[in-house]
């Protein structure tokens, strides 16, 4: 049977212990204000170097297709691999504990300081970080896609789909992942079993 490869995910240099798992994404969790996804890519890539940045594409959209928070499915799939269901659970709590109690603060503060001008006006400005933290990230991994088996103008163009659907056709995420997503799996597939049995036919002569 033709075995079909595809890009590794295995950590280049895995968390030691469980300690270190929960202050990891602890120390994540308290950086991704407005969102994660750059400080994640950055963390858990360039500085903790536990995945590459084709296993952070992997891993990210699995996360991204679950329900639930990226990040949290992200975590509970790391902290498994790592150091199984004990891994989840404490790489889980490491994410929620001290921004839950961070957020609870806050938001009683919130409550009577929101009407004020410069409070909108912050959260405003804040938005637009980031909207540009989020673009930063994309860029850095754009070029992992290189090494994907349907090329370049395929990963282009699956990306145009996706933005043409989602910012001009408005179209609910659960079609746009059912019917791009879906296509590009498949096309996918379709390039590793070519490339598989294009490698087994050049194996055999």
């Amino acid at each position: 049977m033709t075995k079909i490869s595809s890009i590794s995910t295995e950590p280049l240099a895995p968390p030691n212990t469980l300690w270190d798992l929960f202050w990891s994404f602890s120390l994540l969790a308290l950086q991704g204000f407005g969102g994660v996804m750059a400080i994640t890519q950055r963390e858990l890539v360039e500085r903790k170097r536990w995945l590459s940045r084709q296993g952070f594409l992997e891993d990210w959209a699995v996360a991204q297709i679950l329900p639930g928070p990226n990040v949290a499915n992200l975590a509970v799939m790391l902290g498994d691999r790592f150091m199984g269901s004990r891994g989840a659970l404490v790489s889980v709590a490491g994410l929620f504990v001290f921004p839950f109690v961070i957020v609870v603060v806050l938001a009683i503060g919130f409550m009577s300081l929101s009407h004020l001008p410069q409070v909108q006006g912050a959260l405003r400005g804040m938005g637009l970080v980031v909207a540009a933290l989020i673009m930063t990230t994309a860029f850095k991994l754009i070029p992992a896609l290189g090494t994907h088996p349907g090329g370049r103008i395929f990963c282009a163009l699956a990306g145009l789909a996706t933005v043409i659907c989602v910012v001009l056709l408005k179209w609910p995420l659960l079609w746009v992942l059912l019917l791009v997503g879906g296509a590009s799996c498949l096309w996918t597939y379709r390039c590793l079993v070519a490339t598989a049995l294009a490698k087994g036919g050049a194996d055999e002569r």
